[in-house]
């Protein structure tokens, strides 16, 4: 049985927070820790986290990278999950994810699906998931998954990103094994940006997030939230 560490951070998530931390309450995995880091928050964040969480870390600035790095070592598992605050888990999916993440395994992610069925959104993660299954990006779908020993060794994410850090933490610790996308594991994120800002203007939006490692300074590109 491996101990299961679950690190949400939370900016402003009073919204979406409470559907994620249920559907963790509901797992059928006994050997697990759930960490909410609210980060910047300006609403209700922390008091809809506190009690439904194991532990609950209140920061006063934003930085999605700061709060991932602290709740990690604040971890007590050996397994860590980093969970988007928007995205929910079937009730069986911690015990699949502790069953099919092996020693080899370095860094995964999980089968991403929209939380709304429009055609267009359907088509947009079945992209993604193929990227991943490939293995032709080392991407995520709201989860992240690695073994908290090679994550400190890795040195975490990195805070100076608010861009493709997660590929970016993957590509490191692809030094200690595999990068695993697991299909049979769903994970269900919210669809919001694509929803307030439109399906072209976000995908533009991303297209130049890839295109700018070749231009400049990722450190430059800041990451505006939607809530």
């Amino acid at each position: 049985m491996r101990m299961i560490s679950v690190i949400i951070p939370a900016h402003n998530e009073e919204q979406y927070l409470p559907r994620t931390l249920g559907a963790l309450r509901r797992q059928n995995y006994g050997w697990l820790e759930v960490i909410v880091v609210a980060n910047g928050c300006t609403d209700r964040t922390a008091q809809v986290a506190r009690g439904r969480c194991e532990r609950l870390i209140v920061l006063s600035q934003k930085s999605l990278g700061v709060a991932r790095n602290l709740g990690a070592r604040m971890a007590r598992g050996e397994l860590l999950l980093f969970l988007d605050a928007d995205t929910t888990l079937g009730p069986t999916a911690l015990r699949r994810i502790a069953t099919n993440f092996a020693a080899t395994d370095a860094a995964g992610t999980l089968k991403g699906q929209p939380d709304d069925r429009r055609v267009a959104y359907r088509f947009i993660y079945f992209l993604k998931n193929c990227i991943h299954r490939l293995a032709l990006h080392p991407g995520s779908s709201g989860v992240i998954l690695c073994w908290k020993e090679h994550f400190v060794k890795s040195g975490g994410f990195d805070e100076g990103l608010e861009v493709r850090e997660n590929s970016d933490l993957m590509k490191r610790l692809k030094r200690f094994g595999r990068y695993r996308y697991i299909g049979e594991i769903t994970a269900t994120t919210s669809m919001r940006r694509f929803e307030k800002r439109g399906i072209g203007r976000t995908t533009w939006w991303w297209m130049k997030v890839w295109l700018q490692p070749l231009l400049g300074d990722l450190r430059q590109r800041p990451y505006e939230p939607v809530r």
